[in-house]
């Protein structure tokens, strides 16, 4: 039994890892989602923002051997990303190149926001969830019950590994707000990287074993998470020496 809760507590610390790595790509999303609205309200939208997120995902793992059937939300995910970063984008530079608007850019009010944070999250945590299951269904099983056709045991370590990300995405996110807020020219780079994640998101849908229009085992493998860091790596350092060189000048 000992040994049996020591590979709990490894796989366990590894998972929290794992939502910590997943965590800060949301982080941005959620950070360039909220930045319009008031400080005070900020919080606030991040706090309902991922108080419905945590209760999808809780619902979710009862039923998650059904959901990693439907492609379709990842794919719905991805083209969400997709757009309002490639929109944002395309904005941001119409407003540097001087054109002018008939009228300013509406903003999403507070709920509306609430509402997109929702969304962004539903569209992360299959990710997170499959990582979750993948590393959860190598364990003994522990005890003789189930729950949503996993076993309790493993289902606690999901449960608890999803709490800690969402922990960790909340006070991230918040920390990415005041980088953009420090450095506004930095949110180009926040929505390319958006879009990047939108990305990720198209390349596990292909790979869902209802299509496997590229192959399966291609998300988890070295090359694409090598590919996929690397890029969102150069991505960031180079916004934010971009967005320093500007605030000097």
């Amino acid at each position: 039994m000992e040994a049996i809760l020591l590979e709990y507590a490894w796989v366990l610390v590894v998972l929290i890892v794992l939502e910590g790595l997943l965590a800060a790509d949301n982080a941005v999303v959620m950070a360039v989602m909220v930045k319009h609205l008031p400080k005070v309200q900020q919080r606030k939208a991040l706090f309902y923002g991922l108080l419905g997120a945590f209760v999808f995902r809780f619902t979710a793992l009862f039923m998650i051997t059904f959901l990693v059937n439907i492609w379709q939300i990842q794919a719905l995910g991805a083209i969400y990303l997709l757009f309002i970063s490639i929109k944002n984008i395309l904005d941001k530079r119409k407003e540097n190149a001087g054109h002018a608007v008939d009228k300013p850019r509406k903003q999403s009010g507070f709920w509306m926001t609430v509402l997109k944070v929702e969304l962004a999250d539903i569209a992360f945590a299959l990710d997170s969830m499959l990582a979750a299951v993948a590393l959860a269904v190598t364990l003994p099983e522990l005890g003789d019950f189930h729950i949503g056709g996993i076993n309790g045991g493993q289902f606690v370590v999901m449960l608890i590994g999803g709490i800690v990300g969402l922990i960790l995405i909340r006070f991230a996110a918040r920390q990415f707000v005041v980088l953009l807020e420090k450095y506004p020219s930095l949110e180009t780079a926040a929505f390319l990287i958006v879009g990047w994640v939108g990305v990720k998101l198209v390349v596990l849908t292909l790979s869902h074993h209802k299509l496997q229009i590229i192959d399966e085992a291609f998300p988890h493998s070295p090359l694409w998470k090598t590919t996929f860091w690397i890029v969102l790596a150069a991505i960031a350092i180079g916004g934010y020496l971009t967005a320093v060189t500007k605030k000097r000048k």
